[in-house]
């Protein structure tokens, strides 16, 4: 909803790309209730792309994406949802080359090869950007929306650790839930890689930082992970959590070289004691607010209220539509395409399989 909001303010025009069905997670609906201006999904590419999964396949779903992305009017915030690399990991030899894993475990052995099927797509896709206007105007933020592989799998990754699963505890599942969260700035040499705990409720504010956003009046739950104020303690839903000293996980401490405290020092149990209810508190906090849906009393200044019924997602209406504003704007469109002379750029895409 604060992409929404942020594009109510700043004139941003809101699309979301996935290579799934509509329906899939019912987002057809959601994003309508969100205020999506667009949502591109399986039925836009071509019925020729190949389905593995979860949609079609990753490099085909940015590379077709190009052909809609050039005429969206800017500045617009576009979000994709990848998901070759996303469990069960179905793969084939004509299109994931990359060599697999052999722990039996078809699930351990592909993800590898899903993983590196989704960097090679990202290359392809910042090679097209590198060659538009749109590369230097933009920031982007990566990042994996949950774990890779189930604890049901633990046996056989074992194997690819080349661990005894008999020495497997809730801390090695604890760690498996950390993913990828990268944001990038073209132009920036600042950059630098960051050990910091955080969640996945922790991005927003840190891409407000970033764009120079005071969200001091917002509201929400994260914390920026740039300030030196914040908290390292990441809860998770089922009340554990974990912290750069220590980890507490099914009523257990662990230190965080995976050690399990049979004897807990009273300073330190002092502190898991206070983390504790800053967790308990922050879950009953955000439970309060989604079921008895108290964002309905939130109406920040110049917000308009979302309008469900004023969203088409239909395939014709929507290619017309942006076509339509790109139109009606003429000279004073900003589209790619408008900007690019009514050339398109799609033919700079890799053609690379």
């Amino acid at each position: 909803a604060s992409d929404v909001y942020r594009g109510q303010q700043k004139g941003y025009t809101t699309a979301v790309f996935h290579g799934n069905v509509g329906s899939f997670w019912n987002r057809d609906h959601v994003y309508k209730n969100l205020g999506y201006q667009y949502f591109f999904d399986r039925s836009y590419f071509s019925k020729d792309d190949k389905m593995l999964g979860y949609g079609i396949l990753d490099k085909q779903l940015l590379r077709e994406s190009a052909s809609e992305l050039e005429h969206l009017q800017q500045p617009f915030y576009a979000k994709f949802l990848t998901v070759t690399n996303h469990t069960p990991y179905y793969t084939d030899d004509q299109n994931f080359p990359f060599p697999k894993l052999n722990t039996g475990n078809s699930i351990v052995d592909d993800y590898v090869r899903t993983a590196h099927y989704l960097d090679q797509s990202l290359e392809q896709f910042f090679h097209y950007l590198q060659t538009t206007s749109l590369y230097n105007h933009s920031i982007f933020v990566i990042y994996g929306d949950h774990f890779g592989i189930s604890d049901a799998n633990n046996k056989d990754l074992c194997k690819a650790f080349n661990r005894d699963p008999k020495t497997w505890t809730n801390y090695d599942n604890a760690q498996l839930q950390r993913v990828p969260l990268m944001f990038y700035m073209p132009g920036y040499t600042q950059g630098k890689i960051m050990h910091e705990y955080g969640g996945e409720i922790d991005v927003l504010p840190t891409l407000y930082h970033l764009l120079g956003v005071d969200d001091k009046n917002y509201i929400h739950f994260g914390t920026d992970l740039l300030s030196p104020q914040y908290k390292q303690v990441v809860p998770f839903r089922n009340g554990d959590f974990v912290t750069p000293q220590f980890s507490y996980l099914g009523g257990e401490i662990y230190n965080n070289q995976g050690k399990k405290l049979d004897q807990v020092p009273a300073d330190l149990k002092a502190e898991v004691t206070k983390d504790n209810d800053w967790v308990k508190k922050s879950l009953s906090l955000s439970d309060k607010l989604n079921q008895e849906n108290l964002l309905r009393f939130y109406k920040p200044q110049g917000f308009k209220e979302v309008q469900p019924k004023d969203y088409n997602y239909d395939v014709a209406f929507e290619k017309n539509k942006v076509l339509e504003v790109e139109k009606q704007k003429n000279a004073q469109s900003t589209s790619l395409f408008s900007q690019n002379g009514n050339q398109t750029t799609v033919q700079n895409y890799p053609t690379t399989p």
